[in-house]
Formats: C-alpha cells, sequence, structure tokens
C-alpha cells in the first residue's frame, strides 16, 4: 500500500538538515532554561558568583511513568474539518468504516435565471423580455476533493515531490536550460523540457503558442488503503432534520451529535441520488471544451478546456429530484432562508459498499458542493428595442451551487472490541499500569501519570526534585512501537501522536511554548513538542519523542499540580479544538481532542510495565539537568 504523504513528511524531521535545526532550538531552549532556572534559586551578587570556583555539571536521571488503557464508546462528530469515508482493515484495531450526513446549504438568495418568480409572474406586457423563464435542470454533480499536497517552498511552479532542489527557485527540473521558476513564469511546463511537443526544445523554441497548459500535477494525499480499489458510492435524500439546538434541552444549547449516529440504519432516506460502482480519478478534471471557431481555421478550439478542477470525487445526482425541491420552488418560503430550505430538503447521506480492496479517505468537504447546471427561456431583443419582428428566445445555461456547510455528522464504525485490549482496559480500571498501549483515533488511547502510580502528587518523589538545586534543560518521554507492528502493519501506524492534559482536554505549556513551523509538509509544526513518528537506520518506524520541559518545570518550581495525562492519535497538531467522548454511555463526558479522531491510523507501544523481552523499551521520563 502506497504511503501518504505524511508518512514522507514525518520522517522528513529525520533528515540532517531538520535536525539540526531542532538541535539549535534545543540548545537555545536549554539556555534559556538554565538562565530562568537559576534566577528561581538563589540570588548572588555578580562578583560572588565570578568568584565561586563551581563548575555546572550535566546529568541526566530517568523516573518512573505509569500508563493505563482506556477506549471511548463514542466521540462527537459533527462538524468536522473533513469528511472520512470508506473502509480499511487494521490486523490488531479490526474495521473501520466512515459514512456521512449532511445539510446542503443555499448561496443567498435562491433566484434562478434572469429574474424572480414573482416577475416572471406578472406578464407585464410592458416589459415584454420578462417572460417565463421555464428553468429546466440539465445536470447536478456532487463534489468532494480531495486533499492534495501542493507544498512549493521555493514557489517555482513545482510542487518540492518534483522539484529537483525544492529549495532553489533556479533549479532546472526538466533538464533543459531554462530554470524551473523561467518557465513558470513563460507559461510553459517546467517539467517538460518540450510544452509544445513539436519536437523543438524550449529554449530553441521561438514559437510556444500552441502549448495548451498540461494538466496540472496534484499529489493527492489522506488516501489509505488500494487507491486503485472499486467500489460502490451511494447517494440518498436524508429525511432525518438536523437541528442546530437540543430539544432535550429545551432548545437552549448546541446539540451534538455522535460517532455511533447512523441515520441510514435507523432508515431516515428517501429517494437514491446515485448508486454506482465507482474508481477514483487522482488527476485533474478537464471539461467544458469550447466550440470550434470557422474563422481559425489553424486552431482547433474543441482542445481548449475550460474548467478545470483539483482531483475529487465528482458524480451526477438525479436532475429530476433537484428539478423538484429546488428549481420548481422559486420564490416559495421553502427558498427563503437556509432555515426553511434545510427543513423542506433536509440534506443528503453519502456511504460507500463493496470494496474490492480496502481504501478509505479523508476529503475536503469545506469545498464540497452540489452543483445545479440548468438552462432557462431568454428574451433576446438582438439589438433592436424598438422591433418586435427579430426577437427570438434563447436557452441560457446556469449553474447554482449548493454548499455542503451546514451540520455535517460523520459516522464512524471500529470492529469489535479486541478481548486483548480489553483485558488491559479491565486492569487500568483497577489502577494496574499495562504492558502495551493501544492507540487509534477515536477509539483508544493512553492515561498517562508520572512520578507515582497511586498519588499525583507523589511527596517523596516530586519533593526530592523541589529540593534539588537542578537547572534542568530538557525532560522528555519516549513511546516506543510494539515490534509486533511494526512487523505486520507498519504503514498504518499513526503518524502523529498528542500528549494533552486529561482532565481538560487542553494543551500542556511545552505545545504553547513551541512556535516552530516545519517545512516538511501538513501536520509536522510544533517539532520540538514532538510527537512526531520516528524512523530507524533501516526505515522502519520505532518511536515517539515529546519534550515536556516547561510542563515538569512547571510541577518542580512553581508546584503545579501532576495531573493525569492523555494521549492520543493527532492528525492537525495545529488543532486544539475539544469535542466530547463518552468512555460508557452512563459516564460523564471526557474531553477529547478534535484532532483524534480525523483519520483510521493506529498505533501500539509498548508500556510502563511491558514484558521480560520489551523491558528495554519501557516509557519512562527522562530528565536532564546540571547542577554545581
Amino acid at each position: 500500500m502506497r504511503k501518504s504523504t505524511s508518512n514522507f513528511t514525518q520522517k522528513s524531521f529525520n533528515h540532517p538538515k531538520g535536525l539540526m535545526r531542532i538541535s539549535i532550538r534545543l540548545f537555545l531552549g536549554f539556555c534559556l532554561v538554565a538562565f530562568a532556572g537559576s534566577c528561581n534559586k538563589d540570588f548572588y551578587p555578580i562578583g560572588e558568583v565570578l568568584l565561586q570556583d563551581q563548575t555546572l555539571v550535566s546529568k541526566s536521571e530517568k523516573f518512573e511513568v505509569f500508563t493505563f488503557q482506556e477506549r471511548l464508546e463514542k466521540v462527537q462528530a459533527n462538524n468536522i474539518p473533513l469528511v472520512q469515508l470508506g473502509r480499511i482493515e487494521h490486523p490488531v484495531f479490526g474495521i473501520a468504516e466512515a459514512s456521512f450526513i449532511s445539510q446542503l446549504t443555499l448561496p443567498g438568495t435562491a433566484t434562478f435565471g434572469d429574474y424572480t418568480q414573482e416577475l416572471e409572474d406578472q406578464e407585464d406586457p410592458d416589459q415584454r423580455s420578462i417572460i417565463p423563464e421555464n428553468e429546466t435542470v440539465t445536470a447536478v454533480y456532487l463534489e468532494i476533493p480531495f486533499f492534495t499536497n501542493q507544498n512549493d517552498k521555493d514557489n517555482d511552479g513545482v510542487i518540492d515531490s518534483l522539484d529537483a532542489d525544492p529549495d532553489d527557485p533556479q533549479s532546472n527540473s526538466d533538464g533543459d536550460e531554462l530554470t524551473d521558476i523561467i518557465e513558470t513564469q513563460a507559461g510553459l511546463n517546467p517539467l517538460s523540457s518540450d510544452s509544445d511537443g513539436d519536437g523543438i526544445l524550449d529554449h530553441n523554441d521561438d514559437d510556444n503558442e500552441t502549448y495548451e497548459q498540461e494538466n496540472a500535477v496534484y499529489e493527492v494525499d489522506s488516501l489509505y488503503g488500494n487507491r486503485q480499489a472499486s467500489f460502490d458510492l451511494k447517494v440518498y435524500e436524508s429525511t432525518y432534520f438536523l437541528n442546530a439546538l437540543d430539544p432535550a434541552k429545551n432548545f437552549e444549547s448546541t446539540k451534538i451529535y455522535y460517532s455511533t449516529d447512523d441515520y441510514f440504519e435507523k432508515g431516515f432516506y428517501r429517494e437514491t441520488l446515485f448508486d454506482d460502482r465507482i474508481n477514483l480519478n487522482l488527476e485533474e478534471l478537464r471539461f467544458n471544451f469550447k466550440e470550434d471557431d470557422p474563422d481559425t481555421e489553424d486552431i482547433d478550439e474543441t482542445t481548449r478546456v475550460e474548467t478545470r478542477l483539483s482531483p475529487r470525487i465528482r458524480v451526477a445526482l438525479d436532475p429530476s429530484f433537484f428539478q423538484k425541491q429546488l428549481l420548481d420552488r422559486e420564490g416559495s418560503p421553502s427558498l427563503e432562508s437556509n432555515a426553511a430550505f434545510q427543513e423542506a430538503m433536509r440534506g443528503i447521506i453519502v456511504r460507500t459498499d463493496n470494496f474490492s480492496e480496502d481504501l478509505y479517505m479523508l476529503l475536503d468537504i469545506q469545498n464540497a458542493v452540489v452543483n445545479v447546471e440548468y438552462e432557462f427561456d431568454d428574451y433576446n431583443t438582438n439589438g433592436t428595442v424598438d422591433e418586435i419582428a427579430d426577437d427570438t428566445i434563447d436557452k441560457v445555461q446556469r449553474v447554482f451551487t449548493l454548499g455542503l456547510t451546514g451540520i455535517r455528522i460523520n459516522t464512524l464504525k471500529n470492529g469489535a472490541f479486541n478481548p486483548t485490549i480489553q483485558e488491559r482496559i479491565n486492569k487500568s480500571d483497577q489502577n494496574i499500569p499495562t504492558d502495551k498501549l493501544y492507540i487509534q483515533s477515536g477509539k483508544y488511547h493512553g492515561k498517562i501519570r508520572l512520578f507515582s502510580n497511586e498519588n499525583q502528587d507523589d511527596a517523596e518523589v516530586l519533593n526530592r526534585l523541589k529540593d534539588e538545586n537542578w537547572l534542568i534543560s530538557t525532560a522528555k518521554l519516549e513511546f516506543y512501537l510494539d515490534p509486533d507492528q511494526v512487523a505486520n502493519s507498519a504503514e498504518l501506524a499513526a503518524q502523529r501522536l498528542y500528549l494533552y492534559r486529561y482532565d481538560t482536554g487542553s494543551p500542556l505549556l511545552d505545545y504553547f511554548g513551541d512556535n516552530s513551523i516545519s517545512e516538511f509538509g501538513k501536520n509536522s509544526s510544533k517539532g520540538i513538542f514532538g510527537g512526531l513518528l520516528e524512523y530507524d537506520e533501516s526505515n522502519q518506524p520505532y518511536k515517539y519523542t515529546f519534550t515536556l520541559t516547561d510542563h515538569i518545570s512547571n510541577i518542580i518550581r512553581n508546584d503545579s499540580l501532576n495531573f493525569d495525562l492523555g494521549l492520543v492519535v493527532s492528525a492537525n497538531i495545529d488543532d486544539n479544538s475539544i469535542v466530547e467522548g463518552f468512555k460508557s454511555i452512563e459516564e460523564t463526558p471526557l474531553k477529547y481532542p478534535r484532532a483524534a479522531i480525523l483519520n483510521p491510523l493506529g498505533s501500539v507501544l509498548v508500556g510502563s510495565h511491558p514484558s521480560e523481552s520489551t523491558n528495554y523499551k519501557k516509557v519512562v521520563l527522562e530528565i536532564t539537568y546540571a547542577e554545581y
């Protein structure tokens, strides 16, 4: 299976340049922390400090960590920034399936043609151009874009993955004598030495007018499984009203929908708008070709495209449904507002089935649309306002666009709970630390306790640390992948994990203090805070590292609470939004990171109390410090 783009970008943190940048930042951070730490202890006159014969010695000490296994019964899944769709089976975590329901939204005033329905109905003889327009739907397309990697650090028109030198705009990716940026600015193809295909290389070609820019090159990411798999895609009319306010709370608070809400299985659907077997097209879409101009014999305009779209799912929906539900209602109360429209037309349900091979997609729902193409009668005076004899009624084409930006819910189904994992959950409920941690998006997470199993503010350990005259330079946690996962399902390992405050869901101090921005793609910023999947010398994934220097210093120096930490998958480290999650139906909700439910990936980690064979990989807290 092809690795996602995020797979590539995470490994890039092991690149020498990336490590150098991080090392410099850590060194500077050491200096700052050392200075700040010295300010929190004894103060000396400058002369006295200079006269003291003391040597600063760097040391490190490891402290016990306690890991506990937890799971979610359900999690809030409305209005997340993407939708998941498809099916994939993980050797450890089982089958993950996803579908979604979404409202449709009007772009503004629902007027079709040139005139409102009220004006059309007046039939004023003094305004002969205002006629019944007879708007008729000709085609309807549901379009949901894929996420694409368009990283271009040097802005030369070539994405980094295809650029001969992503850092140099003067690089020459196609091997001719023109640089990438010169070709881009000239409207040529920087990835072809002969843009117009006439046999003359670009740098020797004085006539490239026949060149029609080729398909833009996109690198589609956020797809897991076999991209060539075929499957059934189904789109239904929803009959369930997605209420913004909660009726159970007297409409006084926002209604929350959960990952277990499946309104299709509950029977809330009516008409089938699309049902066919498809394969993904991961190329740029080009259509709406021009008509040939007879006056330009040397040019075939039919090869010239008017519409170019990034790669996406694009399927034709039933036009008669939108004729009835949309155009035929022009001027009616149901189109006066989005609220009225969504009461009358409650949305669509999108599902998949019968995959030839596993395929799981993360889709850009923020830019998804339903384009309703229609034609209408247009009165044409042909430039003679006072002459009626040459008047004609022409057909005019328009597009009315509906968004998918209303309430939407991602239904996320996971396989039956693994009894091996359940055993560790049961032990964790008895406060028994685990040998392994199972971390999967939206389903399994870890609870991490530092210094003590029973008491978060263990007096013996913490009081000793508080009494030490330490200048803490770094505090780190390292979580190693379980060897069995490395051997059997490395490609489905989470590309990033996230540590946060368990009881509130909020980020740690080290997260807020890390303003580093990565050059290696999305979900790769805050590289000092960490959580990125690291690879060993044989290019196998093997661990995640977190820097918790500020968090530990705050506990020791400022008597901050040693609260439990949560450990989850993160699909977007920059998203620290919080949603509700439930460990069971009866329990109060957890504060859960939203980014932890946005992909199907998962990792099995060596815990704090592993078997003898993996004891050398047990998770510990290592504090590096200096003392006199």
